[in-house]
């Protein structure tokens, strides 16, 4: 079976302005949707922020292995109940990918816990991103680094937690340095966060850049069983060992107390 992908983008930028929609004229979902599905072991459909429930609903998402999020400027127009839909499903061990100024979306943020800010400039000026772990599944087919012509600058200090491991880290001509790619784990779900990708740049047409986003996906897709989404109760008679209840309890048999 394929890894089933979901590209979720803004689809803001693509209409609002020129050179957006010269780059990117059906749209940087559909443009990263494509370049997946160049792979036969993938299969990328696309969504975007104006589509009912912001094309996520919960169909969708139990059918979406993978989910990859791009948005910039209309962060504060995602629905909190979409946010708290799509971290459930993360949580149940559905990969998420986050793009470039996804970082701050509210979904990347909520998982975060922190501010997730960092420094800027854009000047199109070049970006080199360094492979920290050449044996890491994400990296599979890329030399020691990646060379981007013309990019927007993030640096440090990125507001972030301690990731898991550092996949890439950005130099840039300005000087600055950058974690451009990190690794996480939330619940039995893994996150990749991958700093390129401005909008005004064709970077999701790079080779390399398309080989990072396969390579991310294969690694992200669920593995395992779910995650407990609840707190069940275990009845004395189901314990594993044989117990004797020594008096009566707080809750009541089948009562919960954890809602």
């Amino acid at each position: 079976m394929p890894v089933r992908v979901t590209v979720w983008g803004e689809n803001v930028h693509e209409h609002t302005n020129e050179i957006v929609g010269k780059l990117y004229p059906d749209g940087m979902h559909a443009c990263i949707a494509a370049g997946l599905n160049e792979d036969p072991e993938i299969q990328a459909g696309s969504c975007v922020l104006q589509d009912p429930e912001h094309g996520l609903t919960a169909e969708r998402l139990a059918q979406t292995d993978v989910l990859i999020w791009w948005g910039h400027c209309a962060h504060g127009e995602v629905a909190d109940e979409i946010v708290d839909r799509v971290q459930e499903r993360v949580l149940q061990g559905m990969g998420l990918l986050v793009l470039h100024s996804g970082h701050y979306a509210k979904i990347f943020k909520r998982l975060m816990g922190t501010t997730c800010s960092l420094t800027w400039r854009e000047a199109g000026e070049m970006e080199r991103l360094w492979v920290t772990n050449p044996g890491h599944p994400i990296v599979q087919g890329i030399d020691k680094y990646i060379e981007l012509p013309h990019t927007e600058m993030y640096g440090e200090p990125f507001a972030v937690p301690n990731p898991d491991e550092v996949i890439f880290i950005s130099n840039f001509a300005g000087g600055e340095v950058f974690r451009s790619g990190l690794v996480y784990r939330r619940g039995n779900g893994k996150i990749f966060y991958f700093r390129p990708g401005h909008e005004t740049y064709p970077i999701y047409y790079d080779a390399n850049i398309k080989r990072v986003l396969k390579n991310a996906v294969k690694w992200a897709q669920p593995e395992g069983s779910s995650w407990i989404d609840d707190c069940p109760e275990i009845p004395v008679e189901k314990a594993p060992n044989k117990i004797v209840s020594q008096g009566e309890g707080l809750h009541k048999p089948g009562e919960g107390g954890f809602k």
